[in-house]
């Protein structure tokens, strides 16, 4: 019975462990798409769309677990189906405060919407590095814990 408890714990510790790597791959690929649509919006604009707006409860910054995340959706409609939502998408805070949401923000910093960033948290980022993105005026974003990416551009 003891041997057969210990199994059992290891499946559950193993399935979890399984689920936790589907969930990091999802935000991968859902960052990669949702990049893909920020770079066709660039090319048809000229620009990227603007972070925030009246629905942002956090100036400035546009958050999957808000209602910024619909003007955000609105604006790269042409581009993507469906803006994706973190999986876990946890419904208060923030990627960088600890909790699983998508954050875009494209303001300021020398070139508003000449440039943007995106900040996602994953389960297991041992060994993952986050690239930072840098704005137009020099400054360097890469918040701890979470990953990081964007583009200026060109």
């Amino acid at each position: 019975i003891a041997i057969i408890g210990l199994l059992a714990t290891l499946a559950v510790v193993s399935f979890g462990s399984a689920r936790s790597k589907a969930r990091d791959a999802k935000r991968k690929a859902d960052v990669a798409s949702i990049q893909k649509a920020l770079d066709l919006y660039y090319d048809a604009n000229g620009l990227y769309p603007a972070s925030g707006g009246a629905t942002s409860p956090n100036g400035g910054w546009t958050n999957s677990n808000d209602g910024s995340w619909t003007a955000l959706q609105t604006a790269l409609s042409p581009y993507i189906g469906k803006l994706p939502v973190d999986p876990t998408n946890d419904p208060t805070g923030w990627a960088w405060s600890g909790n699983y949401t998508y954050a875009f923000f494209s303001l300021g910093y020398g070139c508003s919407q000449g440039w943007y960033m995106l900040i996602y948290k994953l389960e297991n980022a041992s060994g993952v590095v986050s690239p930072g993105v840098t704005a137009c005026d020099g400054t360097t974003f890469n918040y701890g814990g979470t990953i990081t990416v964007g583009k200026r551009g060109e």
